[in-house]
This record gives C-alpha cells, sequence and structure tokens, in this order.
C-alpha cells in the first residue's frame, strides 16, 4: 500500500503551542513480499482486528526488529516531531484508544469494519512538546523496568518456596518420617448445593474457584445464598479450602488456608473443605507440594483428570515429622508464603500506580 501523501495527526499542545505531527505511510513491494509492508523499528502500526477491549483496532509501536506485516495492517514513519513511544503511553487507555478511533470507523452493510488507513491517524489529540514527550517515556521506561524487576522477585520467590516444598516433602537429607494416609490426619467436607432461586445480594458467603487467586482468598467475585445452612457446611479457621472440579485442568488442587473471622462463610459443590486435624498448617503445605501432586495426577498420561474426589485424596500419602518438628516447619513456610504476598502486594501496587497514572496524564 503506497500512500500519496502524509497522513498528518494534529496535535493540540499542552504548553499553548500547536503542532503537526506527521505520520508517512509505508509500504513494500518486492517479487516475494508483495503487499507486504515494512515495519522498523519505533513505526506505529494499526490493525483493524477487532477485540472485546478494542473493538476499532489497536494502534501500537514496533519495539522490536525490523520486519513485515501483512496488508491487515498499516504502518507509519514518525517524523521528528513525535516521540514514538510516546504513542504507546497515549494510547495505552483502552478508553482513549476507542474514542479515538470510533469517528474513523464505518459500519459496512454486513456490520463488518472499514477502516481506511489513509485516516486512521487523522485524529485529534493532545500532545505535549517533544522535549516533555521524551521525559514522560523515559519516566515510564524506568516505571516498567522497576514492575518487572518485581515480577522477577516473585517468580524467584515462588521458585525457591517450591524448592523448600520438594525439600520438605521428600524426606532427604536423613529426615526419614513415617508416611501416614491423608485421611488419617484430616477430614474431607463436600461443598454446598443450592439453586439460582438461593442467591442473593446477602447471606452466606459461598467460596468458589473464583475466591482463590495466587494461593489466597480473593472477594472480588463473590455470590452469595440466602438459607439454612448447617454448622458443618460453615468454614473454620485454618481450613484448607481446595479446588476439586473445574472444566479447566489447570484450576483443579488450587487451595487457600481460611483465616479467622470469617462468619457465615460456606464453599460452594465444585469445592472441598480439608480440615486438618493437627492443629497447624502442616497440611496445607503439603497439599501444594509436588508430592501431592503427583500422586493426585499420576494417570494423567492416560486420562485427563478434571476433579479430585475423595478417593484419590484418601489414597494419598505424607510424611508425618513429630509435632515439634511439623510445627516448625508450618512456621517457616508461613513465613515464606507472607513474603510471597508482599512481594505481589508490591507489584499489583506498582501496576495499578502506572494504569493510574495513564489514566490521569492524558485527561
Amino acid at each position: 500500500m503506497a500512500f500519496g501523501k502524509e497522513d498528518v495527526l494534529s496535535v493540540s499542545g499542552e504548553y499553548g503551542v500547536i503542532n503537526q505531527i506527521a505520520f508517512q505511510g509505508r509500504s513494500f513491494a518486492g517479487e516475494s513480499v508483495a503487499d507486504y509492508h515494512v515495519v522498523e523499528t519505533d513505526d506505529i502500526v494499526y490493525t483493524k482486528s477487532p477485540l472485546k477491549a478494542n473493538p476499532y483496532g489497536i494502534i501500537k509501536v514496533n519495539k522490536g526488529i525490523p520486519g513485515i506485516v501483512s496488508t491487515l495492517y498499516a504502518v507509519y514513519h514518525p517524523l521528528n516531531t513525535i516521540a514514538p513511544r510516546f504513542v504507546d503511553l497515549y494510547f495505552a487507555n483502552d478508553l482513549r484508544l476507542n474514542k479515538f478511533l470510533k469517528p474513523l470507523v464505518n459500519i459496512g452493510a454486513k456490520h463488518d469494519m472499514k477502516v481506511n488507513n489513509s485516516f486512521v491517524l487523522t485524529g485529534i489529540v493532545v500532545f505535549p512538546s517533544i522535549g516533555e514527550q521524551q521525559k514522560l517515556v523515559g519516566f515510564f521506561a524506568k516505571l516498567d523496568r522497576r514492575i518487572e524487576a518485581q515480577r522477577k522477585i516473585v517468580e524467584a520467590l515462588k521458585k525457591y518456596k517450591r524448592g523448600l516444598l520438594n525439600k520438605v516433602f521428600s524426606n532427604i537429607n536423613g529426615n526419614i518420617y513415617p508416611t501416614v494416609y491423608l485421611s488419617k490426619v484430616a477430614d474431607f467436607l463436600q461443598g454446598l448445593t443450592y439453586s439460582p432461586s438461593d442467591v442473593s445480594v446477602s447471606g452466606y458467603l459461598v467460596l468458589r474457584s473464583s475466591n482463590i487467586q495466587n494461593g489466597v482468598l480473593s472477594f472480588d467475585d463473590c455470590v452469595y445464598v440466602d438459607k439454612k445452612v448447617d454448622e458443618s457446611l460453615q468454614v473454620k479457621c485454618d481450613d484448607v479450602i481446595m479446588c476439586v472440579r473445574n472444566g479447566s485442568k489447570k484450576l483443579v488442587g488450587k487451595t487457600a488456608l481460611i483465616p479467622n473471622n470469617m462468619a457465615m462463610t460456606t464453599w460452594g459443590a465444585f469445592m472441598m473443605i480439608i480440615r486438618s486435624k493437627l492443629n497447624d498448617t502442616y497440611i496445607f503445605h503439603y497439599l501444594n507440594s509436588q508430592m501431592f501432586f503427583s500422586q493426585v495426577f499420576k494417570d494423567t498420561g492416560t486420562a485427563t483428570i478434571n476433579q479430585i474426589t475423595k478417593g484419590i485424596l484418601n489414597e494419598c500419602k505424607l510424611p508425618l515429622p513429630p509435632e515439634t518438628a511439623r510445627k516448625q516447619i508450618s512456621k517457616m513456610l508461613s513465613l515464606f508464603d507472607v513474603k510471597i504476598q508482599n512481594a505481589e502486594m508490591c507489584l499489583t501496587t506498582l501496576v495499578e500506580l502506572k494504569k493510574a497514572l495513564l489514566q490521569q496524564l492524558f485527561i
């Protein structure tokens, strides 16, 4: 696709200066890759392929090496009046991107999206001067590096935790503990069955798979039922809530520890409470170990297991140290869980900070 003219993006400067930022359309015509477009580093690329969050397409800057793309993409080269990476910052907010693109989109007779590539970057935006753009790009680049560093800290802590679990629950270093069946030291309690008519805006909280996120309870997606719930179906402190049935195998087996003060809380039919008889959190940590999962999913080579039954749990074995050693192990692993949770909270805060800054920056 060759352009006979430059596509101009009109820009109102935040500091009283009106700039005209031009983007020159790029194309490539060759024997083997005719009708493909060249994409250089820092070129701006638009694709009209709609996504749920971006029904009018996406605008992104190529941060990678040069390449080619099909004619489904429009490619633009920013001139010297714009810091290319600033475009990514400006359009990182979906609402802002959609608002910019919507007037440029025409709906065809079959309700298919038709966007003329020559007009993609002709909307009005508010950009600061090139110097301010570069400062903002630099600031957010540093923030991105901090976020990525924190993400690596979380990953490293989780990897180390897996190593600790493997060491504790593999009887190595001469600590040969007797093994017992899980059913000897824990009870398995099936969840509450309820109908849609029982769902209410208040009442008993029903813990479901979505309430377990990263090994802890999350309350972003809650369901309540207005019905009588027996005491045997109400959670207790240090119970382990486990997802035992799900359409997605990767969610089966995920757990969280029930904290104190969880009044009027029960659990759904696809969940199970594993209630320890040991008066500590040792079993919770065991349920997150490779030793446990290797027993639960030992037959996955021949069948897809999307549920964990009482029968499977009854057959699981675990090493059982003396009470003093067991409590020391539980305390060590629990403290490490707190360290991971704090690192994840820091990561979430950084990500939310970036999101808030991007939203407030271009009001």
